[in-house]
C-alpha cells in the first residue's frame, strides 16, 4: 500500500485545568502566555467554563475551550478528553490532590504540578498560602524551567462598543454574599459621583438581577444605565475598557478593570489584596482594612463593612486625572 504522504502530522497537545470564575482565567493569564511562548507547537487547550471561551481567546494564547465546571471551586469529576493523552498537563486549577488525579486519569506524558504529600510521584514546587495568585503560578512555571511574567496581563481592546463610554461602573455582586458591600453605601457612592456631573452606570451577573435592580432604584439610575442580567463578554469587555473607572468588590470584574488599564476602586473584604488586589499601580486602589474571614460566608463580612462611602470617594479622587469628589 502506497503511504498518504499528504497527511499531516499530528500536532502535540498541551491540557490547562482552570474551570473557575472570570477573575480566576483573567490571574491566570500571565501563565497561559508563558505556556503559549514555552510551546508554540502545541495546541494549548484550556479547560473551563463554557461562558469564558470568549475571554480564553482574548488572552491570545488558548487555541481551544474544553468545557469543564463544577458548583461553587470545587474540581470537576470528569474531562471529555478525546484521542490520545495529553503529551503535556497543567495544572491551574489548585494545590491538589483532587485536581492532580483528575489529570493524572488521562495519562499525561508529562504533569506540570505544585507537590502534594498524598501524590509523592508529582515533583513540582511547594504551594505557599498567602501567595498572590498571579505569582503563585508563574512561580510553578519557574520551577519547570519555564519563563513567566506575572505583569503579562493586559488584554487587547474589544472590537465592540462601549455602551457607556466615560461612566463610572459599579459592580455590587460577587461569589459569595461575604464579598458584597452593602447595596445602600454604592448608591451614596452613585449619588456623589452623579453631583460631580460623572455618568453611573450598574452592571451585574446573570443571577444578580434582583442585586442591580435595588442598587439602580436607590440611586435613581435610569433604565438605560442599569446592566443587569449579564453582559454579553464582548459588551462588558468593551463597557470596562472605555470607562472613567470601575468600583468593585475583591470579583472578576475588578480583574477585568485591571486586565484593560482601566482606573479602579476594590473593596476588599474578607479576602486581602496581597493574595488577589491589583498590581502596584496608581491607576489601582485598593482598599483593605482586615482581618481576613471566611470568603465563603452568608453575610458582609466585618473587614469589608469596615470601608465607608467616604473612603470610596476618597479613593476615586485619588485615581489620576479624577475630579475630587
Amino acid at each position: 500500500m502506497t503511504p498518504d504522504r499528504t497527511a499531516q502530522p499530528v500536532r502535540p497537545r498541551l491540557l490547562v485545568l482552570r474551570a473557575l470564575g472570570l477573575g480566576d482565567l483573567l490571574a491566570g493569564v500571565p501563565a497561559l502566555r508563558a505556556l503559549r511562548r514555552a510551546h508554540p507547537e502545541h495546541e494549548l487547550v484550556l479547560a473551563a467554563p463554557v461562558e469564558l471561551a470568549p475571554v480564553a481567546a482574548a488572552t491570545g494564547a488558548v487555541d481551544r475551550l474544553l468545557p469543564a465546571s463544577a458548583p461553587g471551586r470545587a474540581v470537576p469529576r470528569t474531562l471529555d478528553w478525546n484521542g490520545p493523552p495529553p503529551d503535556v498537563a497543567v495544572d491551574l486549577h489548585g494545590n491538589g490532590p483532587p485536581s492532580h488525579r483528575l489529570l493524572l486519569g488521562l495519562r499525561p506524558l508529562k504533569l506540570l504540578a505544585f507537590a502534594h504529600p498524598d501524590l509523592p510521584g508529582i515533583d513540582g514546587p511547594p504551594w505557599h498560602p498567602e501567595e498572590h495568585e498571579r505569582e503563585r503560578w508563574c512561580r510553578l512555571l519557574r520551577a519547570y524551567g519555564i519563563e513567566a511574567d506575572p505583569g503579562d496581563l493586559l488584554l487587547p481592546r474589544p472590537r465592540a462598543a462601549s455602551p457607556a463610554p466615560c461612566a463610572v461602573v459599579l459592580h455590587p455582586g460577587a461569589g459569595s454574599p461575604a464579598r458584597c458591600w452593602p447595596v445602600e453605601r454604592y448608591a451614596a457612592v452613585a449619588a456623589a459621583l452623579r453631583a460631580l456631573g460623572l455618568r453611573v452606570v450598574v452592571t451585574g451577573g446573570p443571577a444578580e438581577g434582583d442585586l442591580v435592580a435595588r442598587l439602580a432604584k436607590q440611586a435613581g439610575l435610569p433604565d438605560t444605565d442599569v446592566f443587569g442580567g449579564g453582559l454579553p463578554f464582548d459588551r462588558l469587555s468593551a463597557l470596562v475598557a472605555d470607562a472613567y473607572a470601575v468600583i468593585s468588590g475583591d470579583t472578576g470584574i475588578a480583574h477585568l478593570a485591571v486586565a484593560h488599564g482601566t482606573r479602579s476602586v476594590t473593596l476588599f473584604g474578607p479576602v486581602a489584596p496581597s493574595r488577589w488586589g491589583p498590581p502596584p499601580d496608581p491607576r489601582h486602589r485598593a482598599l483593605w482594612y482586615g482581618p481576613e474571614g471566611d470568603p465563603h460566608g452568608r453575610r458582609p463580612d466585618p473587614a469589608l463593612l469596615r470601608i465607608t462611602v467616604e473612603d470610596v470617594l476618597r479613593a476615586v479622587g485619588e485615581l489620576p486625572g479624577a475630579p475630587r469628589p
